[in-house]
């Protein structure tokens, strides 16, 4: 199944996140979405949900040689976690990723000030966390952000996704209490591939998101 975009995937994904609805059986749930792809549908799901809509801006870090090939990623001010094994293959160490590590960070940190635009972190502790990105390949950087969710304290960890690689399913299984994905094809490629229309959002276009007034 290809989604039309990501609004579409996130009214589909919403569907089946509605036993997390407000009021339900989890009383005081709060979307937190991967931006820049995941805001569109975390917007969607936290309107079905009655919900809040909040962030958590997190970066890959490629490898030196291409960029989009993920060895990592890094949350907030958490240590970056590292693909060992990818690390391995590339013969490549830590220290040789520290320039794109400082290059990432700042990029985190320049985007965390402008989304919040002053606000604080929205408290975890005692809710339901629900992250929501627009779809999983390697895994790493919803690791990177159930983590730095998970030390805010929630009741419950939610991962949703409309569609996820599998073995980016099975690997993150120890981090959420819940994963939601709609599709999880075998020959999984690119996210990109499963969206008739995946243009890449702006910041201006988050940031109308997160301005929004749901009410």
């Amino acid at each position: 199944m290809r989604f039309q975009d990501r609004r579409a995937a996130g009214r589909a994904l919403a569907e089946h996140l509605l036993p997390y609805r407000k009021g339900g059986r989890c009383p005081d749930p709060l979307v937190l979405a991967l931006p820049r792809g995941g805001v569109p549908i975390g917007d969607e799901v936290a309107r079905s949900l009655d919900a809040p809509l909040d962030v958590i801006v997190v970066r890959k870090i490629g490898a030196p040689f291409a960029e989009e090939v993920g060895l990592g990623a890094v949350a907030g001010d958490d240590p970056p976690l590292y693909d060992q094994a990818a690390l391995v293959q590339f013969g490549l160490t830590e220290d040789d990723l520290a320039p794109i590590l400082a290059r990432e960070r700042q990029e985190l940190q320049r985007r965390t000030a402008l989304y919040r635009q002053g606000r604080p972190e929205a408290e975890l502790a005692g809710r339901t966390a629900i992250v929501v990105d627009d779809g999983l390949a390697t895994g790493s950087t919803a690791r990177a952000a159930l983590r730095f969710a998970r030390r805010q304290g929630p009741d419950q960890l939610v991962l949703a996704a409309p569609v996820c690689a599998p073995d980016a399913v099975r690997s993150l299984r120890d981090e959420a209490d819940d994963i939601v994905c709609l599709e999880q094809p075998p020959s999984f490629h690119a996210v990109g591939s499963w969206y008739e229309d995946f243009a890449q959002l702006t910041d201006d276009e988050v940031l109308r998101v997160l301005r929004t007034d749901r009410g």
